[in-house]
């Protein structure tokens, strides 16, 4: 072996190339790696990339940093995957040229350099087609006319001579460093969308009523207008009926109590059946192509669990767990009981099945028209499963996206997000400080984390009534609501009972709503609006305007002198559009501080000379200082969302 040249500590590098990274379409990739040889030879490296239906290579150069860090970066234009790869080689015609031009400057005599020179372009000349080898002959024929010597010289010593030692590497014995490594460019919503969740059967004009499908076609225009583009169901499958649960999650139902959607499966049928008084599988369709005219699609809720009576229980006995006395065994989380809930025995023997009646439930609702999954406790199930089971989807259906809702340890969350899923549930709903939140987002974006777990920020669901929220105002509620929307691309509400600001906990002292919906059907006033519907409508109308918001990935901490106030700049990639954030933690009182503009970060060279306006309430300041004043009062709005323009030059 001859290959001198050591590549490690390649980044981005997912468990040894077992996983892939994830961009959307006109987002770059930053790779980066140690690269160092044995002695003092100049080394080059490139990077090499191809979408999967390409066969040629585009390659590269890489640039070196110090400590033997090189980098580069690809941008990816189009749906699909990626692949990438590094090679590194000793270049002694570099090498040679490098040393030359040292020498030269020492006043050494040069002849014999010029024809080890001319005889390393000639050996470079034979790696390239005819049609680039030309260049590299003519300099060779230049360096080895000895009636032309200061020529000679002044040839090597020219710009254009460098270039084409820089365009034409003489590359020999290259270490290739290829692990199978891929970028999945995916549909441009797994990274910017907005999740408004209902309740179906809740959607009813009249009291008592059981909403259906048309109902919610209904409503469509407000959450059209209120700028939400996902619109997200709990299941709607037939409800079990034995075990159902009551009001407030008591074991008994009453005659006319609906159970919680979570129960799946009764003898009206199971994971490939329609709660009967929703409507039919027509209205289902039917509702998603009528949301698709006003730019909202449909989530569908991906629950693999079983209430007692799911048909699976008689037909597939084996996919179940039994105790010994005969019962099937019915879900846990000690102390907590789900006796409406059967989980599934994924180690089964008879597992294979298993698993391809489960990807025929996803392709069943994928032929109806669903391409965006919230996928229910996600962690309960094999990772490989969901390995296999996305995988086997996308193939199919490459737009479909699949949000994960495991609320569980970081490690899990961290590969559920490499093993396919496309958007994660956070910890947001817990992070409650200034500190927690700075810290959070740091290690979501400037982590390893970045490279494939894209997070979606929900201030609350049906299960979790933050402490945050419990008996909580409207500032509280607004507070929440803009950080989720402004930090992350991705964020969704369980709604309208976070928009109506619903507050009160269950007694049980746990972060559970009283009254929850999961056990008992609502009536809304659809028609109502508040302070909070007004602020959600406009904040989704400035995401949608600013592309600085439509990423989580460009986000940048700044200095105050207030711990209450939290400053973020978000801007794209080219900083045609900045977006500045100054978010007060106090919901009761005014806060007020300065605020240190990132003058580097804003490429600000000299004076600070700043036009910022307040997109939330049109209110314009010129800043001319390194620190500025700001003064937030959370009755009215607990943020700045603030448009920064720089003078003209």
């Amino acid at each position: 072996m001859r290959n001198r040249v050591i590549i490690e500590n390649v980044h981005p590098e997912i468990n040894s190339g077992q996983f892939f990274i994830k961009r959307i379409p006109g987002e770059k990739v930053f790779i980066t790696a140690d690269i160092f040889g044995d002695g003092h030879d100049h080394i080059r490296a490139a990077l090499l990339y191809r979408h999967e239906s390409q066969k040629r290579w585009t390659e590269i150069f890489m640039d070196e940093h110090p400590n033997d860090v090189w980098a580069a970066s690809f941008q990816v234009e189009k749906k699909g995957v990626y692949h990438y790869k590094i090679e590194g080689w000793i270049d002694h015609l570099l090498h040679w040229h490098d040393g030359f031009k040292k020498k030269y400057e020492a006043g050494q005599g040069m002849k014999v350099e010029l024809q080890i020179g001319a005889k390393y372009l000639r050996d470079t000349a034979r790696l390239y087609p005819k049609a680039k080898a030309d260049i590299l002959i003519q300099f060779a024929e230049k360096l080895e006319d000895e009636n032309a010597y200061e020529q000679a010289i002044e040839t090597a010593l020219s710009p254009r001579f460098s270039q084409a030692v820089y365009d034409f590497p003489m590359k020999q014995f290259q270490t290739v460093y290829d692990k199978n490594l891929q970028v999945r460019v995916g549909w441009e919503k797994e990274l910017f969308s907005t999740w408004y969740e209902i309740f179906p059967r809740s959607t009813a004009e009249e009291p008592g009523q059981h909403g259906t499908f048309k109902d919610v076609e209904r409503l469509l225009p407000r959450i059209q207008a209120m700028g939400f583009d996902v619109l997200y169901f709990p299941p709607i499958h037939p409800i079990g009926k034995l075990n159902r649960k009551g009001k407030n999650n008591t074991v008994d139902a009453g005659p006319n109590e609906p159970g919680s959607p979570w129960a799946i499966g009764s003898s009206e049928g199971g994971h490939k059946a329609i709660h009967p008084e929703l409507g039919t599988m027509e209205d289902y369709k039917a509702l998603i192509k009528k949301a698709k005219t006003y730019g909202i699609d449909i989530a569908f809720d991906l629950a693999f669990q079983c209430a007692p009576d799911h048909p699976y229980i008689k037909e597939h006995p084996d996919w179940f767990l039994w105790r010994p006395d005969g019962t099937i065994a019915y879900a846990e989380n000690p102390p907590k009981k789900y006796q409406d809930i059967v989980p599934l025995n994924f180690e089964s023997e008879d597992w294979k099945n298993l698993w391809e009646e489960l990807k025929s439930v996803i392709l069943y609702w994928c032929e109806a028209g669903v391409r965006i999954f919230r996928v229910d406790n996600p962690h309960t199930k094999p990772f490989r499963f969901w390995e296999w089971a996305i995988a086997e989807v996308q193939k199919e259906y490459p737009d479909t996206i699949f949000l994960s809702e495991a609320f569980t340890r970081p490690k899990v969350m961290a590969e559920l997000a490499k093993v396919g899923f496309n958007q994660s549930y956070t910890y947001f709903t817990w992070r409650n400080t200034k500190k927690e939140m700075e810290e959070y987002l740091t290690e979501l974006t400037q982590t390893e984390l970045r490279e494939y777990f894209r997070p979606n920020f929900w201030p609350n669901t049906p299960d979790i009534l933050a402490y945050e929220l419990m008996n909580a105002g409207p500032n509280a509620f607004a507070k929440r609501f803009l950080l989720a929307a402004t930090l992350s691309s991705n964020y969704g509400m369980y709604a309208p009972s976070y928009e109506f600001m619903e507050n009160t906990p269950h007694t049980n002292g746990k972060e559970e709503y009283l009254n929850s919906e999961k056990y008992e059907i609502r009536h809304y006033d659809w028609n109502h609006r508040n302070r909070l519907t007004e602020m959600i409508t406009k904040v989704n109308q400035v995401r949608k305007e600013n592309p600085a918001l439509q990423t989580t990935w460009n986000i940048h901490f700044t200095r105050t002198d207030n711990d209450h106030l939290m400053s973020y700049v978000k801007y794209n990639d080219d900083k045609s559009n900045i977006v500045w954030c100054i978010a007060s933690f106090d919901v009761e009182y005014k806060q007020s501080g300065f605020i240190e503009v990132p003058k580097a970060l804003l490429g600000i060279e000299r004076n600070v000379n700043l036009k910022v306006t307040d997109l939330l309430t049109g209110e314009v300041f010129h800043w001319f200082n390194e620190w500025n004043y700001v003064e937030l009062n959370p009755d009215k709005y607990p943020a700045h969302v603030l448009l920064v323009e720089k003078p003209q030059r």
